[in-house]
């Protein structure tokens, strides 16, 4: 039994096998089900956990497990809960705009597909890019920091929020500790944001296509999404400042470096003309700088936060230290000045009260470990390595799907499908070949500009598994009649 399987394939096995015992029998030790069925002993603690669950057997400590009496528990009555319908629909008036929490597009990128499927779907590394020696040793340091345990200032860790602000605006720059919130990650970061900066029916600019986790907040908050036309230099200022004036919007969400999905970094003659539109707007630039720390080892210099050239508390800047680590380090930063620093705060406490104390000190103490710097160098050669493949493959296997960007930062690539392709048919197709890729639909607010896959190059072990997962895609396409030279 592999890993990954081993509990629940040790639960099916010792379930058929009851039979073979009496009510009230003993089981073999645990020692005898690990030689049997070799298996780990936290396997058999936990598959032996599993069948007490479902009242199948009786663990008693220090005497072993025994076959149950009477077989598993009996099955709950269904509840009817038709009733529901009717109040999540009632639950708005008819001028408000419907709160509705669809995850379709976020679902595309994390959940894990079936064993054997190539991973080009996803948005965090390998486990072989993680740096999780570095991280243990940092949850180990965390722990036994005095105070650790101890109830963290809501705001968060002041020489976590100190690094963050330093980052963010630059050493010397215009951002200090008591400008920075610490965030559950982006995720939690960009919900604060949206939820504290617009009330329920209100619209709030994207760029269009957008992530869609930014779609997915706002309809959940109940507002509603305008896109505003992006190119490869980022946001149209000239039709940003004109949707401000249509719309009266008051927030504009964008990701100004390595715009997912697009990979677009937004041109420096256009940095001083968005937040001049949302100054003349009245409004808030929403800066999602979640690649930062991502770009490849031939990006070159990198453009400064818009929060660092920000002069008047026009940008609320949020970024994160998960996509350059783990999933499962989620601590970030939302960073802003002025007035909309108090309604922040105070819209993160209801939410979560504190991101938990022992993550922010092991976050502390990995980004100032000699480790940190060598881990961002050795992600950032890494990335371009399988960016270059991932480009190579498409235009060798795949010459018809055009790569409209191949950016130097991120870890994706957005590509056109031919006119008229069924983008949902290609990604079904491609995973029924043993491969996943995200549709483009999700990421765009309304009509999509044409069908698009994202494909992203972050999840593979190396780059032999990138060449077979562009082959197989390339068999989903013929298989649909699509152009592959």
């Amino acid at each position: 039994m592999n890993n990954g399987s081993s509990v629940a394939g040790l639960v099916e096995t010792l379930r058929q096998d009851l039979d073979k015992y009496a009510v009230g029998e003993r089981l073999p030790a645990s020692r005898a089900l690990v030689n049997r069925y070799r298996v780990s002993p936290v396997t058999v603690t936990r598959a032996l956990a599993q069948l007490a669950a479902e009242g199948l057997v009786v663990t008693r400590p220090g005497a072993g497990s025994y076959r149950a009496a009477g077989g598993p528990a009996a099955v709950r009555r269904q509840a009817d809960t038709s009733w529901q319908q009717v109040a999540l629909s009632a639950e708005h008036s008819p001028d408000q705009v419907p709160r509705t929490v669809d995850a379709s597009g976020l679902l595309a990128t994390l959940a894990a597909p079936p064993a054997g499927v190539v991973q080009l779907h996803g948005g965090y590394l390998p486990t072989s890019l993680q740096p999780e020696r570095a991280l243990a040793s940092a949850l180990a340091r965390a722990g036994r920091r005095p105070g650790a345990w101890n109830v963290p200032p809501l705001e968060g860790v002041a020489e976590l929020r100190g690094w963050f602000a330093r980052e963010i605006g630059g050493p010397g720059g215009p951002l200090t500790a008591s400008d920075v919130l610490i965030t559950a990650g982006g995720q939690s970061a960009l919900t604060t944001a949206l939820r504290a900066l617009a009330p329920p029916g209100a619209p709030v600019l994207v760029e269009s296509p957008t992530y869609p986790g930014v779609l997915a907040v706002a309809r959940a908050a109940g507002l509603r999404p305008v896109p505003v036309p992006a190119d490869a230099d980022g946001v149209r200022p000239e039709l940003l400042a004109e949707a401000f004036r249509a719309t009266g919007a008051r927030v504009f969400v964008c990701q100004p470096l390595f715009q997912n999905p697009t990979g677009g970094v937004l041109a420096d003659d256009r940095r001083p003309a968005v937040l001049a539109a949302a100054r003349s707007a009245g409004a808030f630039v929403v800066e999602d700088d979640f690649a930062r720390r991502m770009a490849h080892e031939d990006a070159g210099p990198l453009p400064r936060t818009l929060a660092a050239d920000d002069t008047e508390g026009v940008v609320v800047h949020l970024c994160s230290l998960t996509k350059i680590t783990s999933p499962n380090l989620r601590v970030g930063a939302l960073a802003a000045r002025g007035p909309v620093l108090d309604r922040l705060r105070g819209n993160q406490i209801v939410d979560s009260f504190f991101v938990p104390r022992p993550l922010q000190e092991a976050a502390l103490e990995l980004v100032g470990a000699p480790a940190w710097p060598r881990h961002i160098r050795t992600v950032a050669a890494e990335l371009r390595v399988r960016r270059d493949a991932l480009v190579a493959a498409l235009r060798r296997e795949l010459p018809s799907l055009t790569i409209e960007q191949v950016p130097r930062g991120g870890f994706h690539l957005w590509l056109r499908l031919p006119d008229g392709a069924d983008e949902q048919a290609v990604a079904a197709a491609a995973l029924r070949e043993g491969v996943a890729v995200a549709p483009g639909r999700p990421y765009f607010a309304a009509e999509p500009q044409g069908p698009h896959l994202r494909v992203s190059f972050a999840l593979a072990e190396h780059t032999a598994e990138l060449d077979e997962g562009v082959r197989r895609l390339r068999t989903a396409c013929a298989q649909l009649g699509l152009p592959t030279a």
